[in-house]
């Protein structure tokens, strides 16, 4: 079996690549290891999705049914129950592939879009001394369990870590009549959107404890207590400042991880904090005709903002096809500076189809007032004021491509403005 394009993953960017990659010139498949098309929008059954893609709040279901309508319309073939098992890279890619249905074989596609999402940390990526009872499960865990299964899985709970699925969950476990007795976070700032703070916790009179982390963990067959400590500015429990919480259940919202491990072995080049491929502004790792997008990139804030990168991503991967691109390109790199942990992408590629690059990046602290600054040959090129600036947001800008020379790489900084 051959195919033009094989995108990995048939969630909300996987769905969303496809759309853009559509052409009926062009044979394409999505593969989804679920039972169904949507990936985690369907257990995400909370308002909040569809603003900048639809221009309406939807649920997660909801979100995901119109992208999965798109695509019925235009007659994109996708395959269920299915499992990549391995991929190799020759004169084009092989993937094999696990089906329920029809058992093991092979395809081979010219490109392939990545879209594989990205996975919970668990309790053994951390260090908190304890016992090891029942009732420790990551945050997006319980959602699922909770809005797929029904089932509630504790009546007195605490939350590690603010991100949003987090902020989420605290909300929904109090509307299902359980009680949560506090979120914390080892930053001394939330993870999460600012909007999910207010709406899931200070509407509900949840704590938030922040530069807290969770110390001591105490119960035999089942969790009974824990034991939650502030931190100094290296991140150790200050002795003295020792909390106490009964409670049946922790949920951990300690972050999420790009899930690009089963292609590990193709050895594209990775970035050591997305943890995830450096990409160019086509979203296409150092493989050629390997694309990467979504959260399998780098964690969004938002599901729209997901949908809108990687349409852009498979309309890439489909232009690239069709013109049958050089992969000789020069390119630079994009280096952050000055209070920027990381930008999108970390190449740009110059060829005849860009007009502007999009770049997107996330703060190392919270800023109230600065300047971005990007800067080529020692000189600023483009600078822009921003507000409000905080680690759990990304920011994006637009760069005019003409703007950027080929000689030397660009810099991406934050001054900040001292009041």
């Amino acid at each position: 079996m051959k195919k033009d394009i094989v995108i990995i993953g048939g969630g909300a960017a996987g769905l969303a690549a496809a759309l853009g990659a559509y052409d009926p010139s062009l044979d394409m498949l999505i593969i989804e290891r679920g039972a169904m098309l949507g990936g985690i929008l369907g257990q995400c059954i909370h308002h909040g999705f569809g603003l900048e893609v639809y221009k309406e709040e939807l649920t997660g279901p909801e979100f995901a049914n119109k992208l999965i309508q798109e695509c019925h319309e235009k007659k994109i073939p996708y395959v269920l129950d299915t499992t990549v098992i391995d991929i190799e890279k020759k004169a084009s890619f092989i993937i094999l592939l696990s089906s329920i249905k029809d058992g093991l074989y092979h395809i081979e596609a010219k490109k392939v879009i990545l879209t594989t999402g990205c996975y919970e940390r668990t309790r053994g990526a951390i260090d908190i001394p304890g016992d090891r009872p029942k009732g420790i499960m990551p945050a997006g865990s319980a959602q699922r369990y909770l809005n797929m299964e029904g089932y509630l899985v504790g009546k007195n709970i605490f939350i590690l870590g603010s991100g949003d699925i987090g902020l989420i969950m605290a909300r929904r476990m109090t509307l299902e009549g359980a009680k949560v007795h506090g979120v914390a976070d080892i930053m001394p700032y939330s993870n999460g959107l600012t909007r999910n703070i207010v709406q899931c916790l200070d509407d509900y009179q949840i704590p938030l404890y922040l530069s807290h982390t969770v110390t001591k963990i105490e119960g035999r067959e089942r969790l009974e207590r824990i034991t939650i400590n502030e931190v100094d500015q290296n991140y150790q429990p200050i002795i003295g400042t020792e909390k106490t919480f009964e409670v049946d259940t922790l949920l951990l919202s300690i972050g999420l991880i790009p899930d690009v491990k089963l292609f590990n072995h193709l050895k594209f080049d990775k970035h050591p904090i997305t943890k995830s491929a450096i990409v160019n502004q086509h979203y296409e790792s150092s493989i050629k005709g390997l694309y990467v997008c979504g959260n399998a990139l780098h964690v969004h804030d938002l599901v729209d903002w997901v949908v809108i990168e990687s349409k852009h991503c498979g309309s890439q991967a489909k232009m690239n096809l069709i013109h049958n691109q050089n992969d000789t390109l020069h390119k630079i790199d994009v280096i952050p500076k000055d209070h920027i942990r990381y930008v999108i992408p970390q190449l740009i590629s110059f060829d005849e189809y860009s007009e502007t690059i999009e770049l997107k990046f996330r703060s190392t602290k919270k800023i109230t007032e600065g300047t971005l600054e990007i800067i080529q040959h020692d000189r600023v090129i483009y600078s822009k004021k921003m507000k409000h600036v905080v680690p759990a947001e990304m920011k994006h800008v637009h760069l005019p491509f003409h703007m950027i020379q080929k000689d030397a790489p660009i810099l991406v900084s934050m001054k900040e403005v001292c009041s």
